[in-house]
């Protein structure tokens, strides 16, 4: 009997290709572009749960504000992990972790500079699940100078050699150190990467209490998840203990008077919510994080596309009961009954499913490697083989066939078995208005992501075209200069003599892209109780013109003034925060040189107009800029061959004979990755909005057949009686036009307001404007009408003869 249904559903499927072919494209576009954001969400979802107890796991993060500034940092002071775990039982390990860069490593005749390196507490790795192939995790730092390092350096450094026992010399830092351990490398979905773990036992740093210095991160493994909120209500005392000694002494205030007006605290971040849930500005995080927006963001668009391509199913399915009214009828006289034809029926759209199921798993296959392209992602098949994923893909298998088939089923075993063989059967108005609603939605949905999209596409279109305070463009940005030394200063003046050099200036702090930064505490004149932190340069004379700043007031550092050590250069956001609201030039500014409480005043010689050095995500904040020496080369070219110019700087750079790799960045490329996050959001949605516009298409391209053939005698009575092409075309095309309508009301406030929600997260942002609801309108206008005109004028152009003759 259950072959008998397969084969009977195989015909009649077989039997509407059309139908079949379009239900069977729609829904395997639609699985697979759900499986493709279900592999991307369940990745970002993912980050940090690999490690045994990361439910267990916290970072102890610092948040607060002073004189009106926010502060919200990742970094934290060294001494907060160990004296947590001293004072509170619910504590069972603390450890540290502190970043420091890409160290030359020496082995042999070999000098290495691809790899990570961080300093960690020897009980790391009892925190934090990194599966170890050689040495004892447990032992291998408790000595000074000693690492762990990648199986991948170890390959690399030492080939078929025992890696352990062996030393690398790190000559800038002249030490040595003894490789106790090799690990894998940690996975993707953790939110820092190392290649390289050093001891924390020989950092002397790391053993002093200095309470308002934050170079670590803190993680703290605790007895239960549920002790963290206990252990955050108990923090403040902590923070007046340890460190309100300390800001006495640097501040010259008790911490009751910092308090008055001011904020500080340490809070407790849970190891999962780092990802996708960090608030941090990118200096202080490890690495740049997710966004919790986007997963909503592209779950819901899942979601959607899944439910479209349903509804598409569901659509057609019924619109076409009517043709096979007589078959129900027949088959109820000659005694199915309607568990049957239902069973049948269901039968039908499972073998649709699974046919549209393996199609959508051909096309993740083939379009995984560009959306990794897209995403940034390493989704491979591995997770598409995953048994979890597997049996989720079963039971969506088995939940879209039961939706897209069920009220099809019970709707044609429905029929009376009279009315169907007189075929005097015809749609309700109720079969019909939630066809129409269905309709609405699909194109609902569509309309809102190409809203997204337009406005994403707006937004980045505005961060490339402000006003950033500077000249991006034609800027060669030579960040690891300070390798030559010594000769740096002769490499500069070497490159200042090429024509096709404009100006070149020596400084590592660039306003975009990674940089040199670091922050100290200022205030004006005097007034130490208004004390505010500020992100420092240090330029040279020719910084400001190379990068093309406007001076606004007052005069540029100049070697025609001689020493510039007592002068300052401010922004203008400063020059307000400090209280110069007329004229900032000639005032002096204290500025703290130590955590001991040491200043020195300088005086202020110009402000510099406002630029971005932090991203649009962030307001522009304090700036100061003092003559003092700085490593990194920042080259304006007037060229148009930067390949060129770009060869010709490697050139002279290898001619010093160092052994360190020439690398270089352009300006505006280095400007353009600060919103690469943005970039392939606006990418990945205009896909899917492509994508979901197509699917909806597809399904109203079904309904206008279907329609066409449903009012095939009407059409020929019409053209008989003079109706013209044009206005049958009208005819068939006006009930679909005007539910696209309906679908705009729904779709512009919702667009506007989701959006609107999405650009909160930029200081600096575009309005949304009324062209982009009207561009959005026409686009899906124009898309429907070539979707429906075509089977419309193909109806309309039908001989009448043919139709009026058929029974």
């Amino acid at each position: 009997m259950f072959n008998n249904h397969i084969k009977i559903a195989w015909r009649a499927l077989l039997k509407h290709k059309a139908l079949f072919t379009i239900n069977i494209l729609g829904l395997s576009i639609g699985v697979a572009a759900a499986l493709i954001i279900f592999l991307f969400v369940s990745d970002e979802l993912s980050y940090d749960r690999f490690h045994r107890n990361s439910d267990q796991i916290v970072r102890v993060v610092l948040k607060g504000k002073m004189n009106g500034e926010v502060i919200k940092e990742a970094a934290t002071p060294g001494p907060v992990g160990p004296t947590l775990q001293e004072e509170f039982p619910e504590v069972l390990k603390a450890t540290r972790l502190r970043p420091q860069g890409t160290p030359q490593i020496t082995y042999k005749n070999n000098t290495f500079r691809d790899h990570k390196f961080a300093y960690v507490d020897s009980n790391f790795f009892e925190v934090f699940t990194v599966p170890f192939l050689k040495g004892d995790s447990k032992t291998a730092l408790k000595e000074p100078n000693t690492i762990i390092i990648t199986q991948e350096l170890a390959s690399k450094y030492f080939g078929e050699e025992n890696p352990i026992g062996q030393l690398l010399d790190f000559k800038e830092w002249k030490q040595q150190f003894k490789v106790t351990g090799v690990m894998q490398q940690l996975p993707q979905n953790s939110h820092f990467h190392f290649d390289v773990f050093g001891s924390m036992e020989g950092v002397a740093d790391a053993k002093e209490a200095r309470w308002i210095v934050s170079n670590y991160h803190n993680y703290l493994l605790l007895d239960n998840s549920s002790e963290s909120k206990a252990i955050e209500n108990k923090l403040p005392g902590i923070v007046e203990k340890y460190m309100g000694p300390q800001i006495k002494k640097t501040l010259g205030m008790t911490y009751e008077e910092f308090k008055d007006g001011n904020e500080i605290g340490l809070f407790l971040q849970p190891l999962t919510d780092i990802h996708l849930h960090s608030d941090f500005a990118d200096v202080s995080n490890l690495e740049p994080g997710g966004d919790i927006k986007t997963v909503y963001i592209f779950s819901a668009i899942a979601i959607f596309i899944l439910i479209i391509a349903c509804i598409n199913f569901m659509n057609l399915s019924t619109a076409a009961a009517s043709k096979r009214a007589k078959e129900v009828g027949v088959k109820k006289v000659m005694g199915s009954s309607r568990s049957e034809l239902i069973r049948q029926f269901l039968i039908e759209s499972c073998i649709a499913t699974m046919i549209a199921m393996f199609l959508a798993v051909i096309i993740v296959i083939l379009t995984l490697p560009l959306f990794n392209n897209l995403s940034g992602k390493t989704l491979d098949m591995a997770y598409i083989l995953d048994p979890k994923l597997l049996l989720y893909f079963g039971f969506l298998g088995i939940f879209i066939s039961f939706l897209a088939g069920s009220y099809p089923a019970f709707f044609l075993s429905s029929f009376k078995p009279i009315i169907a063989l007189k075929n005097t059967f015809k749609n309700t108005g109720k079969t019909k208005g939630i066809r129409s609603g269905l309709v609405v939605f699909q194109f609902m949905i569509s309309v809102g992501l190409i809203i997204a999209t337009l406005v994403v596409d707006q937004q980045m279109a505005f961060i490339q075209n402000k006003d950033i305070g500077y000249q991006k463009d034609q800027i060669l940005v030579l960040r690891d200069s300070w390798m030559l030394g010594a000769n740096e200063e002769v490499f500069k003046e070497q490159l200042a003599k090429d024509p096709r050099v404009s100006s070149i200036t020596m400084s590592g702090h660039i306003p975009a892209g990674p940089t040199y930064t670091y922050m100290t505490r200022i205030y004006a004149g005097q007034n130490s109780e208004a004390v505010r932190r500020s992100v420092v340069y240090n330029i040279d004379e020719q910084y400001i013109p190379t990068l093309g700043m406007e001076l606004v007031a007052g005069r540029n550092f100049s070697k025609d003034f001689g020493s510039e050590s007592k002068n300052m250069i401010i922004n203008e956001t400063s020059a307000r925060i400090l209280g110069f609201t007329n004229d900032a030039v000639g005032k002096t500014v204290t500025m703290a040189i130590n955590n001991e409480g040491g200043t020195k005043t300088y005086t202020i010689i110009g402000v510099v107009k406002d630029f971005h050095f932090n991203s649009l995500h962030e307001p522009i904040d304090q700036l100061i800029m003092l003559h003092d020496k700085s490593s990194g080369l920042i080259i304006r070219a007037k060229t148009a061959d930067m390949s060129a110019l770009i060869a010709s700087v490697r050139h002279l750079w290898n001619s010093f004979n160092t052994s360190e790799p020439f690398s270089y960045g352009l300006l505006d490329e280095l400007y353009n990755q600060t919103y690469i996050k943005e970039q392939k959001m606006g990418a990945i949605l205009r896909i899917f909005a492509l994508l979901t516009i197509f699917v909806a298409c597809l399904g109203l391209f079904g309904l206008i057949t279907f329609t066409a053939e449903q009012r095939f005698k009407e059409i020929g009575i019409r053209k008989v009686l003079g109706s013209s092409v044009p206005q049958i075309i009208t005819m068939l095309s006006s009930d679909f036009l005007k539910l696209v309508l309906i679908s705009f009301l729904i779709a512009f406030p919702l667009g506007f307001y989701v959006m609107n929600i999405w650009l909160e997260d930029f200081a600096y942002r575009i309005q949304i404007q009324w062209w982009i609801f009207a561009l959005a309108g026409l686009i899906t206008i124009g898309i429907v009408f070539m979707t429906i005109s075509w089977k419309s004028f193909k109806a309309a152009s039908m001989n009448p003869v043919n139709s009026l003759r058929t029974e």
